[in-house]
């Protein structure tokens, strides 16, 4: 079995005379299915063509297989075919700079993905209105493609960057982007992130953290962003309204529960750049669990033969307690001494209460 190989693709199968079998009763198979007839040519008694045109490139590692049958369905010959494409226009071409230290690049290869042979992807990068175009070296040669450009980086200038791609069959370019580095600045997480009670509120967790240190002597403001889940949860809830502060509040949690805690940071105005930078990493998770609720804990109910006085008492508590937690809820920055103030004396007010009830039944 032999194949040419010029816009389409020709296979030739040539039995020997000894074996009685003639040409015309060949059939072809490609990847377990029958090719149609129209595609063969009998070149002679003992040799069967077929011709194939417009492949898509080879979806399998071992290649697409090529078979000749007779008329039994017998194999007498075969062939693993890996056909390749020219690349298409790179894609999704991004960049970012962590710590304004390096610019690293990603792209992914255009079309349906990629040629099935070798292509060369090269990115490539000129300071926008001088200095000549430089190619990138550091690079990452299997999906996801990136390039990391660490050294001669200038500030305050912008680039022109693109990706060429280039095997056998052709070439392409991707568009070209222009960035300045200050607005692709990325940050390490946050560090020195831990979490804590507050006192004995059942509900409520302190988290404190340290900006991230490389950017400690950059002209910057950081916004933070806080997640948290339970224990058991794979859901994760999002604080967006941090700011630029470096602590935090979380309220109206579960009594008695074990939360993870992550927080990561955007440099906003970093250099007096105009945009927001590029969201960092999490931080590893930090644990902590809430104070077991004395009123879970005391298993009592309210009691139902309470007078009128204690009845407007807890009512006017409750819609204080709900303003408050509105008005204070997350990470604002208005103080909460007096929000905590009420919480531990409604918590001192429900077990004072529980004891007297307990009292009461015995």
């Amino acid at each position: 079995m032999s194949c040419l190989i010029i816009l389409f693709l020709q296979c030739s199968c040539w039995v020997h005379p000894d074996l009685g079998v003639h040409a015309g009763s060949l059939f072809w198979t490609l990847n377990g299915r029958q090719l149609p007839s129209s595609l063969y040519r009998v070149l002679s008694p003992s040799n069967l063509s077929v011709t194939l045109a417009g492949l898509n490139a080879s979806r399998q590692t071992s290649g697409d297989n090529l078979v000749c049958h007779n008329h039994k369905g017998h194999i007498m010959a075969g062939s693993c075919l890996y056909v390749g494409m020219p690349p298409e226009k790179p894609v999704n071409l991004t960049c970012w700079s962590r710590n304004t230290k390096d610019l690293t690049c990603s792209w992914a290869p255009g079309g349906k993905g990629e040629t099935n042979i070798s292509t060369l992807y090269t990115l490539k990068y000129k300071l926008r209105w001088y200095g000549k175009e430089k190619e990138c070296e550091d690079y990452s040669h299997t999906q996801p493609y990136y390039c990391s450009i660490t050294r001669d980086l200038h500030l305050f200038t912008p680039y022109e960057i693109w990706v060429e791609a280039s095997n056998q069959l052709g070439q392409a370019t991707s568009d070209v982007i222009t960035l300045d580095i200050l607005d692709v600045v990325t940050t390490d997480p946050p560090s020195g992130v831990t979490v804590s009670r507050v006192g004995q509120l059942e509900d409520q967790l302190g988290v404190r953290w340290e900006a991230p240190p490389a950017l400690k002597d950059f002209l910057f403001q950081a916004k933070y962003q806080i997640r948290y889940r339970l224990e058991d949860s794979q859901d994760w809830k999002v604080m967006d309204d941090v700011g630029n502060q470096t602590s935090c509040r979380l309220a109206g949690l579960r009594p008695g529960t074990v939360y993870f805690v992550q927080v990561r940071c955007n440099p906003v105005g970093i250099y007096g750049s105009r945009k927001a930078g590029i969201w960092s990493e999490w931080s590893h998770p930090t644990a902590a669990s809430t104070p077991h609720s004395e009123r879970l804990m005391s298993g009592s109910c309210d009691s139902k033969s309470s007078g009128d006085s204690n009845s407007t008492l807890r009512r006017e508590l409750k819609q204080f307690f709900g303003w408050v937690r509105k008005h204070a809820y997350g990470c604002s920055s208005i103080s909460m001494k007096l929000y905590d103030q009420w919480r531990v004396l409604m918590q001192k007010s429900h077990k004072a209460r529980n004891q007297v009830l307990q009292g009461d039944k015995s």
